[in-house]
């Protein structure tokens, strides 16, 4: 069964920065767009960034020149870089397999002074 299995979030102030990493099983990552999604406290989960096996990515509109979308093919590893975070930014941040709906367990993103 494919595994996804994140990494790398935290509390940090207004401004900052943070990186998440997703290991995920080989057999799904070779090929498969692979995705970042959230979940705000009280709001439904949204879609972060995607990027295709070509890594070509698609960004929402609130995350543009903020936050990259990094994918290392060699060893089926999904990054998020996320710059100049703002507490809109907090929640609960997923890697996903969006074609086949497959989720890690999530990484709690906390931007607060």
């Amino acid at each position: 069964q494919a595994q996804l299995v994140e990494s790398g979030g935290g509390l940090v102030q207004p401004g900052g920065s943070l990186r998440l990493s997703c290991a995920a099983s080989n057999d799904i990552f070779a090929h498969y767009i692979m995705g970042w999604y959230r979940q705000a406290p009280g709001k439904q989960r949204e879609r972060v960034a995607t990027i295709s096996v070509s890594r070509n990515p698609n960004y929402a509109d609130s995350v543009k020149n903020r936050f990259t979308i990094i994918r290392d093919n060699d060893n089926s590893r999904l990054y998020l870089q996320m710059n100049n975070l703002t507490p809109e930014d907090t929640g609960v941040y997923y890697c996903v397999v969006p074609n086949v709906s497959v989720w890690g367990q999530g990484t709690q993103v906390a931007v607060s002074s």
